[in-house]
């Protein structure tokens, strides 16, 4: 069995810092999601490595300890059991007195997660944090022949959604597939959901084993582009032609929101192209909060004529003999 490098598992060095480390394990669980990688086992596996990495390196006890199992790690693994023998039946997790403990995999599953009929965990992890002093058996048994009661293990996907849909909420029934098991969730997305929101579908994650329940599913809301509209929090920003008598003289033009409403926009004398006019609270809905919105932005495009009739001709002619230019 050879030692599990979890710093070079997630590509930081031991001296890496809390958000060196957070940054790493999403850049790479990103790109080794099943998701992502549908069918291919060796991302899995590799999926499979970076959370266990994670697991220890995200948490500073975690990765106190296992740091303090370092070099000694290939004593302890040879070591025979006996009472003169400082690495018999322990775990560097510690115990009293100087010795060692093993953790039952009950503990194990509690401090570090897991779950779901499976170990999310290596041979070495669970032979040094937590494996020593039991026999393994098939189908995630105890040695009393009793299932393992574990909590399934929650999930998370990606969700992809209208904008109209995010302002007003809506009914989604989503096909799932998991643990190569295919279903059907109805889902309720709440009004005001943001870009990168999580929405949280209790029992619908793995299935947990024994008596224990299913882990949850989590949703995380991706808005789809919109044609007209861009999404940056509750705030929405939109383009508004302005013919170019209206900009120089100023009047009212028409303001389109996300809802089909028509807004009337008051415009000054002198209004350039590139001007942004906010139209408060036309935004998204906070969840929960429907008065509480964002705001509306309508950035303006002075509308050049490409073509011109002879009187509107004459006019731009006067009005350039007039200014000297």
């Amino acid at each position: 069995m050879d030692f599990k490098d979890y710093y070079t598992t997630l590509g930081v060095s031991k001296t890496a810092s809390d958000k060196e480390i957070k940054q790493a394990f999403r850049k790479l669980a990103r790109k080794h999601h099943p998701d992502v990688n549908p069918g291919d086992k060796a991302a899995e596996a590799k999926f499979k490595e970076v959370n266990e990495a994670n697991e220890v390196l995200s948490d500073p006890a975690k990765r106190k300890k296992y740091d303090e199992l370092g070099a000694n790690w290939r004593a302890y693994q040879n070591a025979p059991p006996g009472a003169g023998n400082p690495y018999a039946g322990g775990s560097p997790f510690g115990g009293g007195g100087g010795g060692f403990r093993t953790m039952s995999e009950e503990e194990m599953a509690e401090m570090f997660g897991g779950g779901g009929g499976e170990s999310p965990f290596s041979d070495f992890f669970t032979t040094f944090f937590g494996g020593m002093g039991q026999e393994p058996s098939a189908g995630g048994r105890s040695s009393r022949g009793r299932p393992r009661a574990r909590k399934g293990q929650d999930v998370e996907h990606l969700f992809e959604l209208d904008l109209e849909d995010a302002i007003r909420g809506s009914q989604q029934r989503l096909s799932l597939r998991h643990d190569g098991h295919a279903r059907t969730v109805e889902v309720r997305i709440p009004a005001g959901v943001t870009e990168g929101s999580r929405i949280r579908v209790a029992g619908e994650g793995g299935r947990g084993t024994g008596s224990s329940s299913s882990g949850d599913l989590y949703l995380r809301v991706q808005l789809k582009p919109h044609p007209v509209f861009e999404v940056k929090g509750r705030d929405v920003y939109t383009r508004t032609r302005v013919p170019v008598p209206t900009a120089v003289l100023g009047g009212e033009v028409d303001v389109v929101t996300p809802e089909a409403k028509t807004l009337r926009l008051k415009l000054p004398p002198g209004t350039q192209s590139g001007q942004r006019f906010r139209l408060r609270g036309h935004g998204l809905p906070s969840v929960g909060k429907p008065d509480e919105r964002g705001d509306l932005y309508a950035n303006v495009e002075v509308e050049i004529p490409k073509t011109l009739s002879d009187d509107e001709r004459e006019h731009y002619e006067a009005l350039k003999a007039k200014s000297g230019k």
